[in-house]
C-alpha cells in the first residue's frame, strides 16, 4: 500500500535521494568543521545559520506562495537529519523553524502568514513557546494571559526552554484567554521579538546542544496587534498539539542523524584502532555490536519516514493515525539514538569519553530527544491511547 502518491515505504524517490546528497556535501563542509567548536564554545552555529540560508535550507517547509521552497515534511526530515549527523545544534535550526510556524500554516490566517513567513523564507528564524515553569508535561496547565485591549491582545506571563530564543524573529506563544474554560482557553498567537513589552531572559546551561540558546521569555504588557492570533479564540490547545503531530518526527529526524553520525565514526574507528595484533573490527564482539547498532537505525529511520510521509496526507486515508505515529517515531528513534551513541562510545573505550572525538557531543545531544516536544513518557501516553481508540472501534 503506498504511503502517498510519490513515496515507496522501501525506496525514496529520486529527489529525495538527491536531496540527501546536498544537504549531507553542505553539512560535511559548512557545518562539520565548527561543530566541536560551537559546543565548546556555547556559541550559536552561525556559520550553519549562513550556509543553509544561503542554500535556501533553513526552512524548506515553508510554501511557495510565501517565498519558500514548499518542500514535503520527508524532504524537511531529510534536511534535519543530514545536519544533525554532524552538528546536533544546528539542526534544530530547520526543525525549530518548522515548529515556530507550523500552527501559523495549519491554522493562521491568510493575512497573518503573509506577515510572518516571508520573514522565515528569507532567513529569519521562528520558535515556539508552550512551556512554563509549573506546566511542562502539564501544558494545559499554563498561567500566561492574553487580554482584550480595544483592537490588541496584551500577553503577560512567561515561558521557559524556549529553543533558539532570543535568536528568532517571531514566536507562537500559547496563552490563557478564558480562564474558565480550561485547556479550550488557550488561544495562539504570534509575537515579534520588537513587540512591545517582549524581552529574552537568561540562558539555560545544558547538557547537550550547546550551541543551540535555551531561553526564557518574559511578557509584560506586551501588546501585539489582535489580527496576530492564530486561528479562533479558544483554539491555541489543539493547535499546539497539531503542531506537536506535524513536528514530532523532525524530532525523531534529528535523534536518526545523531545515531548516524555515531555510528559511522564508530565504524570507521574500529576499522582502523588495533589491539591484540588485529582491528578490533575482527573481533566478533565488535561485529555483533555493529549489527544491532545499524539495525536500529534502519528501523528508526522507517518509523520516522513513514510518519512524515504520512504527515502529508493531513486527515485523509488514514492521517487521523498521525499523533500515534508521530509520537511512536519520535520515541523509537530518540531511545535508539541514546541506545547507539551510547555504544559508540563504548566501542571508542577511553578516546570516546574524551572531547577529542565527536562520539561523547553526540551521546551528550541524543538525550534530549527523549525529553523534548513531549516526554517519551508522554509521547508513549498519547500512542497508547490511539492504540485503545482503534481498539474499541475495531469492535463496534
Amino acid at each position: 500500500m503506498a504511503l502517498t502518491p510519490g513515496f515507496d515505504l522501501f525506496q525514496l524517490p529520486e529527489e529525495h535521494q538527491e536531496l540527501r546528497a546536498v544537504i549531507r556535501d553542505l553539512a560535511e563542509k559548512e557545518i562539520a568543521p565548527h561543530a566541536a567548536d560551537v559546543d565548546e564554545n556555547e556559541r550559536f552555529p552561525q556559520e550553519a545559520l549562513d550556509a543553509l540560508n544561503a542554500a535556501g535550507f533553513n526552512a524548506i517547509h515553508v510554501p511557495e506562495e510565501y517565498g519558500g521552497q514548499g518542500a514535503d515534511s520527508v524532504a524537511a526530515t531529510i534536511v534535519i537529519e543530514e545536519i544533525a549527523r554532524v552538528c546536533g545544534s544546528a539542526s534544530l535550526i530547520p526543525a525549530v523553524n518548522k515548529l515556530g510556524t507550523m500552527g501559523l500554516i495549519l491554522k493562521g490566517s491568510e493575512e497573518l502568514k503573509k506577515q510572518v513567513l516571508p520573514d522565515i523564507a528569507n532567513g529569519e528564524m521562528a520558535s515556539y513557546a508552550l512551556t512554563e515553569r509549573g506546566a511542562g508535561s502539564d501544558a494545559g496547565a499554563m498561567k500566561t494571559r492574553a487580554v482584550r485591549d480595544g483592537d490588541d491582545w496584551v500577553l503577560n506571563g512567561s515561558k521557559c526552554f524556549i529553543t533558539n530564543g532570543g535568536k528568532s524573529l517571531w514566536y507562537t506563544v500559547m496563552a490563557v484567554t478564558d480562564p474558565e474554560k480550561g485547556a479550550n482557553g488557550i488561544s495562539a498567537f504570534m509575537v515579534r521579538s520588537d513587540d512591545e513589552g517582549f524581552r529574552v531572559g537568561g540562558l539555560e546551561k545544558k547538557m547537550g546542544i550547546k550551541g543551540s540558546p535555551t531561553a526564557e521569555l518574559y511578557f509584560e504588557d506586551c501588546r501585539i496587534p489582535g489580527d496576530r492570533i492564530i486561528g479562533e479564540e479558544g483554539t491555541g490547545f489543539k493547535t499546539a498539539l497539531e503542531t506537536l503531530d506535524h513536528t514530532r518526527p523532525t524530532i525523531g529526524a534529528q535523534a536518526l542523524g545523531l545515531a548516524q553520525g555515531a555510528y559511522d565514526y564508530a565504524v570507521g574507528y574500529v576499522l582502523e584502532r588495533e589491539q591484540f595484533g588485529k582491528p578490533i573490527s575482527a573481533f566478533q564482539n565488535t561485529q555483533f555490536m555493529l549489527a544491532d547498532m545499524r539495525m536500529k537505525i534502519e528501523a528508526a529511520r522507517l518509523m520516522v519516514y513513514t510518519a512524515a510521509a504520512n504527515a502529508e496526507r493531513g486527515s485523509a486515508d488514514g492521517g487521523s493515525k498521525l499523533g500515534l505515529m508521530a509520537a511512536a517515531a519520535k520515541t523509537y528513534a530518540s531511545d535508539i539514538a541514546m541506545e547507539v551513541t551510547t555504544d559508540a562510545v563504548q566501542l571508542l573505550g577511553g578516546y570516546g569519553f574524551t572531547r577529542d572525538f565527536p562520539v561523547e557531543r553526540m551521546m551528550r545531544d541524543a538525550k534530549i530527544t527523549q525529553i523534548y516536544e513531549g516526554t517519551n513518557q508522554i509521547c508513549r501516553m498519547v500512542a497508547g491511547r490511539q492504540v485503545l481508540a482503534e481498539g474499541k472501534a475495531a469492535k463496534r
